[in-house]
């Protein structure tokens, strides 16, 4: 009789043991994913490409930056081409290239071996740095700066859209009237005129006009198109003031 009774407890505990562990492994996979569902939810929360707002910077500093600088000018924080509006700059800026295939995180110190994945590091870990709430989503100018442009060559080929050309003519104006408004200084008026030439003058199906004619004083080396476009525009130049010499 005790012998029976010594089983029984035996089960009994084994049986209390095993509903604890599913109870406790139920909890750690609902905890699981809880946590995967928020990542989602955090991941998409934002809006906006990382890729194309980083392109719209690069096209910024390489084809707008040089003048801004040389005219010795301060854009206003209401400027939608400011830093400050750019939702990824800090993390951007949070970056370390070390070596081709060596990346490192500005915030941690964590490497990588390619860009693309502490792009994702940044996204899984360092979301709460993201100034979600102020900062607006430099990709949406993409149209007006010409993205495209640089980041696919094989769309120049493309049939060109007359309403989708108009609209980013349009945004590309609306830009160059609020970042450099021409009754402000004699600087902002020359860069006024700058931007309607090196970004908005494209934005036509005429084919007449090609992006960034005024070319970028900055990477040359690693944009040679960039310094074709430098070197055409100062030759035009040049053969204009010459021609002139000649006439008289």
């Amino acid at each position: 009789m005790g012998r029976a009774k010594a089983i029984t407890l035996i089960i009994l505990i084994q049986f209390i043991l095993l509903h604890v562990t599913k109870s406790q492994q139920g909890f750690e996979e609902s905890l699981a994913a809880r946590t995967l569902k928020q990542e989602s939810h955090d991941t998409h929360e934002v809006q906006c490409s990382r890729e194309r707002s980083r392109a719209a910077w690069q096209i910024i500093d390489d084809y707008l930056m040089p003048f801004v600088e040389e005219e010795g000018y301060q854009i206003s924080a209401d400027c939608r081409l400011h830093p400050d509006n750019d939702l990824f700059r800090d993390q951007e800026r949070h970056k370390i290239h070390l070596d081709v295939s060596e990346w490192r995180c500005g915030y941690c110190k964590k490497s990588f071996r390619a860009e693309r994945f502490l792009d994702q590091h940044f996204d899984n870990r360092h979301y709460n740095l993201l100034n979600v709430n102020q900062s607006k989503c430099l990709a949406d100018l993409c149209g007006a700066l010409h993205c495209d442009f640089v980041i696919n060559s094989n769309l120049l080929k493309a049939k060109c859209n007359p309403a989708a050309a108009t609209r980013n003519r349009h945004l590309c104006e609306s830009l160059a009237n609020s970042c450099f408004p021409i009754s402000q200084s004699p600087s902002a008026r020359r860069l006024h005129e700058l931007f309607l030439r090196q970004f908005c003058d494209a934005h036509t199906c005429s084919g007449k006009a090609k992006p960034f004619p005024r070319g970028g004083k900055r990477h040359e080396a690693r944009n040679p198109s960039a310094k074709t476009s430098v070197t055409s525009w100062t030759e035009s130049k040049t053969f204009i003031v010459v021609r002139k010499m000649i006439k008289r």
